[in-house]
């Protein structure tokens, strides 16, 4: 494996990744049975580690003796870099350098939102080191798909003219800052124009109220997934964050039904 001598761990538990001269990645990590696979929590767009869903994982994790990791995307929680310089690409080598330097063997990768997308890129890349997927409120290709269509021409014309521009949020009351290298980066990453050669185990997990995401985008993502074994959940009443007791509930079962799976035994060496 790679990355261990960049590693340093501070007093509340939260270690850093170095990522280059000036960068790092923050992150927490649990130890566990090499019986079962790790499980890998990858965040959505301007969300953190200490999520209710990646929070409720740790103990779930705890209780089943089995690893878990989850980490802050660089311009994300407790990670460097101003959010103004990231991209899609960028937060895909913070996946897959997390993923090389910090797990061992088969790993179940469980994407929220943006992360999902991630989630994909990186099983792509590691195809052997992925036991299984989960998908939840899978916003891939997010920065064309959903994004782009959102902006207005007066939007778009100072997205152009200046580099960025600020757009409204529901979960930030300042807006969030949109960049032109994040529109144009993203582009190189996306994945539903073609089908998505993955043999790994996916679920999918939308729920029917999500005012982000359309539960549809889940049924185009299932379409195009090459995969055999893949299995859409949809919760009528449920959100975006999918953050419930019953949701987290479903979290859960989705692990434990991907622990299972002919793909999740008999651990890999790390992939490069």
């Amino acid at each position: 494996m790679t990355g261990f001598a960049s590693r340093t761990e501070e007093a509340d538990g939260v270690r850093t990744l170095a990522r280059g001269p000036a960068a790092s990645i923050a992150y927490r990590c649990r130890a566990g049975s090499a019986d079962l696979p790790g499980v890998v929590f990858l965040g959505g767009f301007r969300s953190d580690m200490g999520g209710v869903k990646a929070e409720h994982l740790d103990g779930f994790c705890a209780e089943r003796g089995q690893r878990y990791l989850r980490f802050d995307y660089q311009g994300h929680g407790a990670s460097a870099t101003p959010f103004e310089r990231c991209t899609i690409g960028l937060w895909l080598e913070d996946t897959l350098a997390a993923l090389d330097g910090l797990t061992e063997g088969k790993q179940i990768l469980v994407g929220s939102s943006m992360g999902a997308w991630l989630a994909l890129l990186a099983a792509l890349a590691r195809p052997t080191r992925v036991a299984g997927l989960l998908l939840i409120a899978g916003a891939v290709d997010f920065t064309e798909a959903l994004l782009w269509p959102r902006l207005d021409d007066a939007r778009r014309r100072a997205l152009a003219a200046a580099g960025s521009v600020r757009i409204p949020s529901s979960y930030d009351p300042e807006g969030y800052v949109i960049t032109r290298a994040l529109i144009e980066e993203g582009r190189r990453h996306l994945l539903l124009g073609a089908p998505i050669a993955l043999g790994a185990k996916v679920r999918l997990l939308h729920g029917m109220a999500d005012a982000d995401v359309p539960w549809q985008h889940s049924l185009r993502l299932a379409e195009a997934l090459a995969g055999g074994d893949v299995v859409v959940t949809l919760v009528k009443d449920g959100d975006h964050r999918l953050s419930r007791p019953q949701d987290l509930a479903r979290l859960e079962a989705a692990i434990e039904e991907l622990d299972q799976c002919p793909a999740a035994s008999n651990a890999a060496s790390p992939s490069r």
